[in-house]
């Protein structure tokens, strides 16, 4: 009786483990998802950034809410600043109706293509991928001047040395689930 049991319990875990395993990209599918995906698909194009990469901004920045609007007032899927959009929509001959600017930022495909205009500038830029999520997070200011304190490297390679605990969590977060969505994508 009692070998029973244990026969039994055993056999749970096995097929736990065993599901598990067979489950994984399907459970992670769902947990990063590339809603907005054709949106996503037409901006990487046209600014030739990784759609991989979007999509992990976007996860990590409102977890595909077109609505959010942060503490700070950022809008939409990647949380723009009002100025930061403007001057990017300026910039990129983008059409933003300043009047009507928080509606024109959650709108999907605007608040997506103003924000991938803005990540291409700043790989452009830094050209470094650790660094200009950096700068998406805390400000181009604020990391020009760790870079120029020797707080950081321009090439990302102690990029475990910014300050900020947020923006240190917010560039490691993003590279993990780039790399999952490279991986399952």
């Amino acid at each position: 009786m009692k070998n029973k049991k244990i026969l039994i319990i055993l056999s749970i875990i096995i097929f736990i483990i065993v599901f598990l395993i067979f489950a994984r990209i399907p459970i992670l599918k769902i947990m990063y998802p590339r809603t907005y995906e054709e949106a996503v698909l037409v901006y990487s194009e046209e600014y030739n950034v990784d759609k991989n990469l979007i999509l992990a901004l976007i996860k990590a920045e409102s977890n595909f809410d077109e609505d959010a609007i942060s503490n700070r007032n950022a809008i939409g899927l990647m949380q723009l600043m009002e100025e930061t959009a403007i001057d990017v929509a300026n910039k990129n001959g983008i059409e933003l109706d300043d009047e009507n600017i928080q509606e024109e930022l959650c709108d999907v495909y605007k608040n997506i293509e103003i924000g991938t205009a803005y990540i291409a500038s700043l790989l452009k830029q830094y050209e470094n991928t650790e660094v200009a999520l950096a700068a998406y997070n805390a400000g181009i200011g604020t990391v020009d001047n760790w870079i120029e304190k020797g707080i950081i490297n321009k090439d990302g390679t102690d990029i475990e040395n910014i300050p900020y605990k947020e923006t240190n969590y917010y560039v490691r977060k993003i590279l993990r689930d780039y790399e999952i969505y490279q991986e399952l994508y």
